[in-house]
């Protein structure tokens, strides 16, 4: 090819990929790095037979509300899976949930529950929130082996992400 045309090819080609990346829709949100999640679990190799969780620990997301590990969404059902041999992380009346977020939405609220016993809502009225986030949350009574479930309720969608960790509370 001649400079002539050479030259103007390239900087259409470079354009064309700077916009498309550009555009892209984020594939990427955030969970629970630390005590370990079943995200952090599998992207870990910790547990097999996650499916795309393993890839993606980050997307795990569905519509608010439920209280399931993968949010209703059967694309991460195995994080639903209680019989996969998931670590637990030793805590004490009290545990330190981390986030790491590669796309920081607008958040309603953050929510821990374990079972049907809502433990701590933090509610952050609609700010972004930072790279990472942290909530140090009391586990009331429980003690033993139990899953936390961590809700991330976006504020301007109907859409949260969800991230369990399972603890052994006082031990």
């Amino acid at each position: 090819m001649n400079r002539t045309l050479a030259l103007p090819a390239l900087t259409i080609g470079a354009t064309v990929a700077a916009l498309t990346v550009g555009v892209s829709p984020a594939s990427a949100h955030g969970y629970i790095s630390s005590p370990p999640s079943r995200q952090a679990n599998c992207a870990a190799g910790a547990v097999t037979g996650c499916g795309d969780v393993q890839y993606e620990p980050q997307s795990v997301e569905s519509a608010k509300g439920s209280t399931q590990c993968s949010g209703g969404n059967t694309r991460f059902a195995p994080l639903d899976d209680d019989g996969k041999g998931w670590p637990a992380a030793s805590v004490g009346g009290s545990a330190t949930f981390n986030w790491v977020l590669t796309a920081r939405h607008s958040t309603a609220t953050w929510e821990y529950f374990i079972g049907d016993t809502l433990l701590a809502s933090f509610d952050d009225g609609g700010a972004q929130p930072g790279a990472t986030v942290s909530h140090t949350v009391d586990l009331g009574s429980f003690t033993g082996p139990q899953t936390v479930l961590a809700r991330w309720n976006v504020a301007d969608t109907a859409m949260a992400f969800y991230s369990c960790v399972d603890v052994t509370i006082g031990g």
